[in-house]
């Protein structure tokens, strides 16, 4: 059994398995709740460690555009914006044409629905609620869609020696 140590994390994580429970077993015997809720809060600790797991991974990933140590800030935000000089820097401008155009044609290879549910959440900054209306499915299919197009893209990366 896992623990987690964060109070609220574990508050949150109880609250939405009794949730759980209550929407899709109400209707069962109260004998077979005892051991459905185990099995359901189980499931809600794994999706939480899976959800920090990809979080992390992403913020690693991106923290390497941050300058600072400044937890709170957005990655992408830090970025600097470049400006128009005729004697920019060709080589890093090239070097980070190629970069996008890789990442670009590495999402384009995804399958269609990890392409879509990564999009919809990294691009759009969807949740994962939002992100399964737009593309009519539940969140556990969003979650798995977006873990394979991480995973993937993070290996195709790696593989062509692009460290983001």
């Amino acid at each position: 059994m896992f623990a987690v140590r964060d109070e609220d994390a574990a508050l949150d994580i109880v609250q939405d398995a009794m949730l759980r429970l209550s929407e899709k077993y109400s209707g069962r015997p109260a004998g077979e709740l005892p051991l459905i809720f185990q099995r359901i809060l189980q499931n809600t600790i794994r999706d939480f460690y899976r959800r920090q797991k990809v979080r992390s991974a992403w913020t690693t990933l991106l923290s390497a555009f941050s300058p600072g140590d400044d937890e709170d800030a957005d990655p992408l935000e830090t970025l600097p914006v470049a400006e128009y000089s005729p004697l920019g820097n060709p080589q890093g401008d090239l070097e980070q044409a190629q970069t996008i155009a890789a990442i670009e044609q590495e999402i384009g290879k995804l399958p269609p629905r990890q392409r879509e549910a990564f999009l919809l959440r990294y691009w759009e900054e969807l949740d994962i609620a939002e992100t399964a209306a737009v593309m009519g499915c539940s969140e556990g299919s969003v979650k798995t869609h977006c873990s394979r197009a991480t995973h993937t893209l993070a290996a195709a990366l790696e593989a062509k020696g692009i460290e983001l």
